[in-house]
Parts: structure tokens; sequence; C-alpha cells
């Protein structure tokens, strides 16, 4: 989802460019799963399930396991850029969380006929939350070792924004999560600047 389409305050603020990314920008400004309900809505929102799935078997339980594993999966990415893998028992933690996390079957998809003649994508069981974090998971096993996506992962320039994407911008030089929030915040603070050196 672009930045600035959310009609909902459930919806992702941006597109970070893979599932795990976008669960990371689910904190910020403010945390938006602060319900199963919210919960629901970026589940849907981020694709983990076909449109229209119901999910109001969802309660307390998943909200802690997504928010767990969004803490573990920060942990991870804001350290991929490293060359060699930090030696300390809180990584090793959440590598391990992550893995176990992965390890669960996802949700099985299959192929019906909808309403109006074509295919389309359905789940063939009510997920689960174990398996919904397992689509997550694996897309952060997948960044993390990745050597390519893992150069690719870059965090926001802004000024206090702690926003993760994958940069897939010609050469790689994407400075702002957003060039229409924080890069037009940097671009103001720069002319305010320049003017107030102006005015000197």
């Amino acid at each position: 989802m672009a930045l600035g389409t959310a009609t909902s305050p459930y919806e992702l603020r941006f597109d970070a460019g893979r599932i795990c990314l976008d669960l990371l920008a689910t904190t910020h400004p403010a945390e938006r799963l602060d319900s199963a309900e919210a919960l629901c809505a970026w589940i849907g929102g981020a694709g983990l399930v076909p449109e229209g799935t119901e999910l109001g078997h969802a309660d307390a339980s998943w909200l802690v396991g997504f928010r767990e594993l969004r803490a573990h999966l920060g942990l991870l990415v804001r350290n991929c850029g490293n060359s060699r893998v930090p030696d300390t028992s809180s990584y090793a933690r959440a590598l391990g969380r992550v893995n176990e996390a992965a390890r669960a079957a996802p949700p099985a998809l299959r192929a019906v006929c909808g309403e109006e003649g074509g295919l389309v994508r359905e789940l063939a069981d009510p997920p689960t939350c174990a398996g919904l974090l397992a689509l997550v998971a694996r897309d952060a096993v997948e960044l993390l070792t990745d050597p390519v996506a893992r150069a690719a992962v870059r965090e926001c320039e802004g000024d206090s924004c702690p926003l993760v994407y994958l940069d897939t911008s010609r050469g790689r030089r994407r400075r702002w999560c957003s060039s229409e929030v924080c890069g037009n915040r940097e671009r103001v603070a720069r002319h305010r600047r320049r003017a107030a050196l102006a005015r000197a």
C-alpha cells in the first residue's frame, strides 16, 4: 500500500518491500497493532490471506505472537548490514525464535471458481496464528539469507523515523521511507535553513 492511501487506522503506512519489513512499520508513528481487529486488518492489508478471508477467530494471543515476532525481526533486520552476525544472547534468541516460527506450516492455498467465473485463491482451512507467523518468519529468513536483498535494506534517514525498507530504486540511492513524508520534511527543513542564512 502506498503512503497516504490509508483509509483505516489499521492499514499499512507504506509498502516496505517485504512483508517482514511491513510488520516492523506497525510501530510508527505509534503502535498500530493495538487490538485483534487491528491485527486482522494488517494481516489482510499485508496480503497474508486472500481478500475476504474470515479472521474472526483471532484473539489476544495472536496479537502477542505478532508483536513478539516483530520485536525479534527488528533486532535481526537492524543488524543485517553487519558483515558478521552479532555474538550476543539476544541476537541468538531472536534468530532462534524466527527460525522456530518459520517451521510451522503456512496456510495452504487452493484455486476455486469465483463468482464471476474465473479462478480465485482461498485458504483450504481457516488460518492459524502459527501458520501466519510462519509466512512472515519465512519472508524474514529469505531476506536475511539473501546477500543481494540484505544489502538493499535501508533505515530511513528522516529525523526520528525508525522505518526500514528495501531499496529497489535505480542506483540504490533512496534515502527516505517516503519522499512525500520524510523526504518532504527534509526539503522543507533545508529550505528554512537557507532562508534563515539569507536573512542573516
